[in-house]
């Protein structure tokens, strides 16, 4: 199964209010896994960024003056996403700006299905806090590198997150095959050791010590229900 972790940082909260997004990082997960394969660009917003965006994720004006425009990345980006499953966090907000961003160059909206693991984490742990930092927490992902806000970076961490989310890293209960031909989680007579059949008679001498250890027991229980059951 093909999806793509998605993240995005804009210059605001709102792409009705004319908020474009400055940076887009996506990572390739195949079953759940790191492929290698990522898309990540920055992007001029032909806007001046206030400064309380850029207190989020440090992208100032300079910075991103000489980065392309979404138009001249758009094409790349799509094909890089393709109909996979998108995992966000808060898939809403990203979304938004995406589909505003598409419509501004004259390309349908997104359509593909998406885990918002926002929903996911709530649902999994009701009233409890699961920001992408507070979940890191939880299941001790380091996040130290993120002292500001960045799409791939964000992306990373939120794809090791999404593996805790779906079951962890033992999911497979630590049945997976290590070597070619194994069918995982299955285990077949070929593999188990041979041992020899286990006697089902007792030898002589197991009687005769059973016998002996009985008769150092004082009144025990069974002669009394013997004597029960022979009133």
């Amino acid at each position: 199964m093909r999806e793509i972790v998605l993240d995005t940082e804009t210059t605001g909260l709102d792409p009705l209010a004319g908020h474009r997004v400055v940076e887009v990082g996506c990572i390739e997960l195949v079953n759940t896994v790191a492929t290698g394969k990522t898309f990540h660009a920055y992007f001029n917003p032909e806007m001046l960024m206030p400064a309380g965006a850029q207190d989020i994720h440090g992208l100032s004006d300079e910075f991103l003056a000489d980065k392309p425009l979404f138009a001249d990345k758009v094409e790349e980006f799509l094909a890089f996403i393709g109909d996979a499953q998108l995992v966000i966090h808060n898939a809403q907000f990203d979304i938004g700006f995406l589909n505003a961003e598409l419509e501004r160059v004259g390309k349908d909206k997104l359509t593909n299905a998406y885990v918002d693991t926002v929903s996911v984490a709530r649902r999994k742990f009701p009233g409890q806090r699961v920001s992408l930092d507070a979940l890191c927490e939880r299941f001790s992902i380091d996040n130290s590198n993120r002292v500001k806000h960045g799409a791939l970076l964000d992306s990373e961490l939120l794809a090791e997150v999404y593996l805790e989310l779906s079951g962890g890293r033992q999911r497979d209960l630590g049945l997976a095959a290590e070597g070619a031909g194994v069918a995982v989680g299955v285990l077949t007579v070929s593999n188990l050791p041979v041992r020899p059949p286990r006697p089902h008679a007792p030898t002589d001498v197991e009687l005769a010590a059973h016998i002996a250890f009985l008769a150092q027991i004082k009144e025990p229980l069974w002669l009394k229900l013997e004597a029960v059951a022979a009133d």
